[in-house]
């Protein structure tokens, strides 16, 4: 029945897909004004390919955003070590930057192309990999179809599946099966996320645990970090990390709360995203507060409140500059953000109770005494108040989250066991061709 419901998926798909196609330009063209789309590469979005093909064996790699990107980087690493070709596709202009920093010319970047017929065909035709390696909760049915229609096998790395995701697949529990059964491998985060794959349909399915911890720290520009460390001086610090709408005012209001306690304080708030920062140092004027602006170069001065991290790829400045951050999309927003990146820079960790999206990740931390959730910002006050006092306490839950990412390692060592199967035949030919059997 599944094999009947694929046919008939792709038959849709590939209606759908002209009758929408030209609707998608208008959508891609609205995204680029907004800054979400890079305007030089857009045709990429439409499979048109940006560079050559390399010869010999190629992988398929796509993350979708910053995240998923920084996750894979230690496995592409490895993969390119064999002397395969990677071609990496994501979906913003951040991570594609993160992919520049990161991985430079070593792979191939390009955007992915939009989950309709024309584009997808003309990816697939153009870069023919031989292995699609997809990371974490990227289901787009028209790319699995139609890698599994040219059976090329695919693998999702880092898999997870979020309540709603889970409990939207269930109602449709024979689309699911359609396409979970041309996943040739599953290797998810969890357990629990094991268990949804395999309860979908997918086959086999192991456990790896989250590739994110296997990732090192989040970088910084030492000239940058001793800079800033200067004009912040001995003032205390705490920072808002990875927030979404509603989360800027709260920190806003939390330094407002706390700053007539703690001297000088400066609090270090670093929106999901930069976008936004023009509408959010607006707010924070109309409050009353000095705000410095790292994309405009200003200076962390006496009288600054709010330094405002409106920049790409700095996380690594920014968590360096303070031992507290609340992790955003937790109070205002659903499903949480990474926390294991702060963790591992030796940073208390705060967060709402809306964590579902890294329950694993956040549970560990917890038990462990590296973590802590907030109900609102009341609390959430009352917790950077009480990191900021008592030294012992802070320190002790920067160890322990330290520590606990230290005992979570091991996720890559098991994907790769995971993906020998697929790769291996790709390296023999890859060095039978390098020696002349091409």
């Amino acid at each position: 029945m599944s094999e009947r419901w694929a046919r008939t998926l792709l038959s849709s798909y590939r209606l759908a897909g002209a009758a929408v196609y030209p609707l998608i330009g208008t959508y891609v063209a609205w995204r680029a004004s907004k800054g979400k789309e890079d305007r030089a590469r857009r045709r990429e979005r439409y499979g048109l390919a940006g560079k050559e093909r390399p010869n010999g064996p190629l992988i398929w790699v796509h993350a979708a955003s910053v995240g998923e990107t920084i996750a894979v980087v230690p496995l592409v690493q490895n993969i390119l070590g064999y002397g395969v070709n990677v071609v990496l596709t994501t979906g913003t202009v951040t991570s594609a930057h993160v992919a520049e920093e990161r991985l430079g010319s070593s792979i191939i970047h390009q955007y992915v192309p939009l989950d309709l017929k024309p584009a997808v065909s003309r990816f697939l035709d153009h870069w023919q990999p031989d292995l699609a390696i997809i990371a974490e909760s990227e289901i787009w049915p028209m790319t699995i179809l139609e890698l599994g229609t040219r059976r090329v096998p695919q693998v999702l790395v880092n898999g997870r599946l979020s309540d709603r995701s889970f409990k939207s697949w269930k109602k449709r529990a024979y689309l699911a099966e359609a396409l979970f059964e041309n996943l040739a491998h599953v290797v998810a985060q969890s357990e629990a996320d094991g268990e949804r794959f395999q309860a979908l349909g997918a086959r086999p399915v192991t456990v790896s645990g989250n590739l994110k911890v296997d990732t090192l720290p989040p970088p910084a520009d030492e000239k940058a970090l001793a800079s800033l460390r200067r004009q912040v001086g001995q003032r205390p610090t705490w920072a808002a990390v990875s927030t979404h709408d509603g989360e800027e005012a709260v920190a806003a209001e939390v330094h407002a709360m706390l700053r007539g306690r703690h001297r000088g304080l400066v609090t270090i708030i670093v929106p999901r995203h930069p976008e936004r920062a023009d509408a959010i140092a607006a707010q924070f004027a109309a409050m009353g507060l000095n705000v410095a602006r790292r994309s405009a170069g200003a200076k962390v001065t006496a009288d600054t409140d709010i330094l405002l991290g409106d920049t790409i790829g700095e996380m690594g400045l920014y968590l360096r500059l303070t031992e507290i951050a609340f992790v955003g999309r937790s109070l205002t927003s659903e499903g949480g953000q990474n926390p294991l990146e702060p963790a591992m820079l030796d940073t208390a960790v705060l967060a709402g109770r809306n964590v579902q999206n890294f329950r694993e990740a956040y549970q560990r931390l917890i038990d462990s005494g590296g973590a802590k959730l907030v109900r609102d910002r009341d609390m959430l006050a009352g917790a950077v108040n009480f990191l900021l006092v008592n030294e012992v306490a802070r320190h002790d839950m920067m160890a322990a989250g330290a520590a606990t990412v230290d005992q979570m390692r091991g996720a890559l060592a098991i994907t790769l066991r995971a993906l020998e199967p697929f790769i291996q035949p790709l390296i023999v030919k890859s060095r039978l061709e390098g020696s002349g059997g091409r």
